[in-house]
C-alpha cells in the first residue's frame, strides 16, 4: 500500500532574562499531497545577532521569507537550488536594509538553520551557530558546524550571518532519513549551557512528546544560567513515503495505449492527417484540432515498451517538462481541456525542417546565418537550465528551423529534472544519454553532467554547421574512458574550411574542452565570442603554425627542403 510523508512537530521559544525574543522558528508540512511530494516539508530556525537593534526583524523576515518562498520556487528545482535561491534572495535584501541604516549597530543580522525533508531525504541549511542535531538509534549527532572565529585570548565572534555581507556562504548537505529520526534544531541559548550529554539524557528519557522535550531543554538551559533567548525546534519522522513497482506501474498504466492511428482516425478530438515520423520509442501523428482547425501533433508511446515502468514514467514526464517551459525557442505543449482516454500527449505543429536536413542543403558555411541558429539554441536552452533542467541530448535532429527562421529545441525523451532526482521511486531510472557524437565526455565517465554538458554538444552542434564535421571526428564515438578521451586531439576549423577566423576556431575548442573546468561556465559566453573576438582569442603565438595556418606551414616546410636540397647539392658538387 502506498504511504505518504508524516512528521511529527514539537517548538518551544522563549525571551529567558533578555527583554525581547529575537529569536524565530517556523514548520509548513503541506496538506497537498502533490506539493508534500514535489517539495516535501520545510522547518527553519533564526537567531537575530543581539548586537543588532534590528535583531527581531532579521530573525522574522528569514523565517518568513524562507517559509513563502521556497514553497513559490520552481517544482522542477532540486531543494538545494531552491534553498540556496530563497536565502540568497533573503540575504540581499537583509543587507540592502542594513546599508540604509549607515550602521552595524542598526543592521539586520541573523543566524538561520533550515531543514527540507522530502521523500526520503533530509536537506540542511546552515548560517551561523545555531546547530542541528539528529537522534537515530540511542545516538545524538551535531550534523552542522558552528560559524565561530576562536581569537586567542579574547571572546568568540560569529564568523557568518545572514546580512552582513553580500556574499552568502551557505552550508549545505543532506542526508537519508528513517523512520524514527528524530531532529533538533537549536540555538546558541539552548546548546552553549546544555552539554550534548545533556541532550541526549532529554531524549532517552522523555523525547515522546516533541513540545515537552523542547521546553525541557529550554528550562534546563536556563538553570544552567543562559543569558540569552532559549529556542529549540523538534521533528520526528512516523511514517516514510514508499510504493511497491506494482502500484507504480499501475499509476503509471491509468490510461491505455491508444489504438492504431492513421489518416482519418479521430482521437479525442483529433483528427488524424498523417504519419510525421516513427521510431522503436514513438510515433509522431500530424492532426488537426476538431474544434479549433489548429494543426498539432500527437506524440504516443510505443507498444514495444507497454510492460517497461521506466519508459512509462519517461514518456509521461517528456508531457510534465513541455508544460513548464515556457520559450519561443522550445517546442510548445499544448494542455488538454478536453477528456483523453488515451496515453499520448500534444505539441504545437513547426512548419520548417530540423537542422540536420539545413545542414544537408548548405554549400557553404554563412556565419551570420549559424550565429543567429546559435544564439536562438542558448536561448532555448536557457530555459531548460533556469528550471533546473539539463536536455542531455542536444544535436542537429532536436533542433528545428520553421519556415520564418525561428530555431526551436525539441525533444525531451533525456531530458533531466534535478527536482524529480530528489524523490525517490521504485522504478530503476536509466539515465538516457544524448547521441554519442554530442555527447560530453563527462555523462560516460561519471555520469555526472552539468549545463556545461549541453553547452559541449551545441559546440559540436556549431563546429558541425561550419565544417559538416565533429571536432573530434569519428573517435569520439569510440571513447568511454577518462585515458581514452585524454588522447583526442581537437581538428581545427582551418582543416576543413579555409575562411574561418581563427578567434572562432579558439570559441568552439574551448566550448568542447574534454574537461568541462575549461569550457565557458556560461552560454552567452560563447555567443559573445562568435560575435566579436575575445582579445584572449587574438594572441597566436601559443598555437603551433600548423593548426593556425596548415598551408603556410606546409609551404615554409617546402621551402626549407628546397633549400636544403639547394645545399645538398653543392656540397656534393664540391
Amino acid at each position: 500500500m502506498t504511504s505518504k510523508l508524516k512528521l511529527s512537530v514539537g517548538s518551544y521559544s522563549d525571551k529567558g532574562i533578555k527583554e525581547e525574543n529575537q529569536d524565530s522558528l517556523g514548520h509548513f508540512i503541506p496538506e497537498n499531497l502533490n506539493l508534500l511530494t514535489g517539495k516535501g516539508a520545510a522547518f527553519a530556525l533564526a537567531d537575530g545577532v543581539s548586537s543588532s537593534a534590528e535583531a527581531k526583524q532579521a530573525s522574522q523576515a528569514c523565517i518568513t521569507g524562507f517559509m513563502d518562498d521556497y514553497f513559490s520556487t520552481p517544482d522542477s528545482w532540486s531543494v538545494k537550488k531552491s534553498g540556496g535561491k530563497v536565502l540568497t534572495a533573503i540575504n540581499n535584501w537583509l543587507f540592502s536594509q542594513s546599508n540604509q541604516f549607515h550602521s552595524v549597530d542598526r543592521g539586520l543580522a541573523s543566524t538561520f538553520c533550515g531543514l527540507v525533508i522530502k521523500s526520503t531525504t533530509a536537506h540542511l541549511f546552515h548560517v551561523g551557530d545555531s546547530r542541528i542535531y539528529l537522534f537515530r538509534d540511542n545516538n545524538l549527532e551535531q550534523l552542522t558546524t558552528d560559524h565561530r572565529i576562536h581569537m586567542p585570548g579574547e571572546q568568540e565572534y560569529l564568523g557568518r550571518a545572514m546580512g552582513i555581507d553580500y556574499r552568502l556562504d551557505i552550508d549545505y548537505k543532506s542526508l537519508p532519513v528513517e523512520v524514527g529520526d528524530v531532529f533538533l534544531i537549536s540555538t546558541d541559548g539552548v546548546h552553549d549551557y546544555l552539554a550534548d550529554k545533556k541532550i541526549l539524557e532529554a531524549f532517552k528519557s522523555g523525547g515522546h512528546d516533541l513540545s515537552q522535550l523542547c521546553e525541557k531543554l529550554g528550562a534546563q538551559s536556563l538553570e544552567n544560567g543562559s543569558l540569552d533567548n532559549i529556542s529549540c525546534l523538534a521533528i520526528k519522522i512516523t511514517e516514510l513515503p514508499s510504493q511497491d513497482r506494482d502500484e507504480a506501474y499501475s499509476q503509471l498504466t491509468k490510461l491505455p495505449f491508444p489504438p492504431e492511428l492513421y489518416e482519418g482516425v479521430s482521437l479525442d478530438g483529433y483528427r488524424v492527417t498523417r504519419e510525421l515520423h516513427a521510431s522503436s520509442t514513438s510515433q509522431l501523428y500530424l492532426a488537426v484540432d476538431t474544434e479549433t482547425d489548429e494543426k498539432v501533433v500527437l506524440k504516443t508511446p510505443s507498444v514495444n515498451f507497454e510492460d517497461d515502468p521506466a519508459y512509462l514514467e519517461r514518456f509521461q514526464m517528456e508531457e510534465w517538462i513541455g508544460r513548464r517551459i515556457d520559450s519561443p525557442h522550445v517546442i510548445r505543449t499544448i494542455e488538454q481541456t478536453r477528456p483523453r482516454r488515451f496515453l499520448y500527449y500534444v505539441m504545437e505543429y513547426i512548419e520548417g525542417k530540423t537542422l540536420e536536413q539545413w545542414m544537408a542543403d548548405q554549400t557553404a558555411p554563412d556565419l551570420t546565418v549559424i550565429r543567429n541558429i546559435v544564439s536562438q539554441a542558448v536561448s532555448g536552452l536557457r530555459a531548460f537550465h533556469r528550471l533546473d533542467m539539463l536536455h542531455q541530448d542536444i544535436k542537429p535532429g532536436n533542433i528545428m528551423i520553421t519556415t520564418e527562421g525561428l530555431v526551436k529545441i525539441v525533444d525531451f525523451g533525456s531530458t533531466k529534472i534535478a527536482g524529480m532526482a530528489d524523490i525517490s521511486t521504485p522504478i530503476e531510472r536509466k539515465e538516457l544519454l544524448g547521441t554519442k557524437h554530442y555527447t560530453a565526455p563527462e555523462y560516460l565517465i561519471d555520469g555526472v553532467g552539468t549545463t556545461q554538458s549541453d553547452l559541449f554538444a551545441l559546440g559540436c552542434v556549431t563546429y558541425e554547421m561550419i565544417t559538416g564535421k565533429l571536432p573530434y571526428g569519428k573517435a569520439i564515438a569510440n571513447a568511454e574512458t577518462q585515458a581514452t578521451f585524454n588522447k583526442l586531439k581537437y581538428v581545427p576549423i582551418s582543416r576543413h574550411v579555409s575562411n574561418i577566423p581563427t578567434w572562432i576556431d579558439r570559441a568552439l575548442q574551448k566550448a568542447v574542452e574534454i574537461e568541462p573546468i575549461n569550457r565557458y561556465e556560461r552560454m552567452s559566453e560563447l555567443e559573445s565570442d562568435l560575435r566579436k573576438p575575445n582579445p584572449d582569442f587574438l594572441t597566436e603565438t601559443s598555437r603551433p603554425l600548423l593548426e593556425r595556418n596548415p598551408i603556410a606551414f606546409w609551404k615554409f616546410i617546402s621551402v626549407l627542403l628546397f633549400i636544403a636540397n639547394l645545399i645538398l647539392l653543392y656540397l656534393l658538387s664540391r
